[in-house]
């Protein structure tokens, strides 16, 4: 049997009629969206004041204006009629004079002193001085020539004698050997080949004093040992 609905029942009645009115209506408010813009939007003073954001996006100007300086002051008229004209043979100087300096006090004016420039006279026997006199290539080498031209006196060899002789001489200006003496004595075999030994020594690079060789007094020891 066959199932048939009244026609105020019907569903599908008027479908594709409404379906058509409310694809017009969306279109319709489609296109009034598209054209709808902010022109028209107004706002009242009393709207933005009353409304935070305002004053949050608020920078207010500021502008660096420089002060202009003041004006230089003006320049001092100077009157004629006070100018000193002061000839130039006269002797007056006027100034200010301070009062703790008294206006009789005597002007010292120094002199300078030139100092005699010492004079080096070779005569003069030095002890010390600037640089003093070197035997060769120095006291090494000295020590080595003694001990190689030392002839040791048979009769204090056989006598057993041993001893230093301290012998005290004189380097001249030209590295020469002057008067050696004696300052401590051993042996008198001893002390005479002291003698002998440092009489014979090559000249000694002389002793200077301001740059200029002088004499100089200098001591060496010469020191006898027998051999065991």
């Amino acid at each position: 049997m066959e199932v048939k609905k009244t026609r105020r029942a019907d569903l599908e009645k008027g479908k594709s009629r409404w379906l058509f009115m409310g694809l017009i209506v969306t279109l319709s408010f489609m296109f009034v969206s598209f054209e709808w813009t902010e022109r028209n939007v107004t706002y009242t003073i009393s709207d933005l004041v009353s409304d935070p954001d305002f004053f949050e996006e608020l920078v207010p100007v500021t502008y660096n204006q420089d002060k202009p300086l003041p004006p230089p002051p003006p320049p001092v008229a100077v009157n004629p009629d006070e100018l000193n004209i002061v000839d130039d043979n006269s002797t007056e100087i006027e100034g200010d004079i301070a009062a703790s300096d008294p206006t009789d006090a005597p002007v010292i004016i120094p002199i300078p002193v030139e100092v005699p420039e010492e004079v080096v006279d070779e005569n003069v026997e030095f002890v010390v001085v600037e640089e003093m006199p070197m035997f060769r290539d120095g006291t090494a080498d000295l020590m080595k020539y003694l001990s190689e031209n030392i002839k040791y006196p048979t009769v204090s060899a056989e006598q057993g004698v041993q001893g230093k002789v301290v012998v005290q001489f004189i380097v001249g200006v030209h590295g020469e050997i002057l008067n050696p003496v004696v300052v401590k004595s051993v042996d008198p075999y001893l002390d005479k080949e002291a003698i002998r030994v440092i009489s014979s020594m090559p000249k000694w690079k002389p002793g200077k004093q301001r740059g200029k060789a002088v004499r100089v007094k200098y001591t060496v020891p010469v020191v006898f040992r027998l051999q065991n």
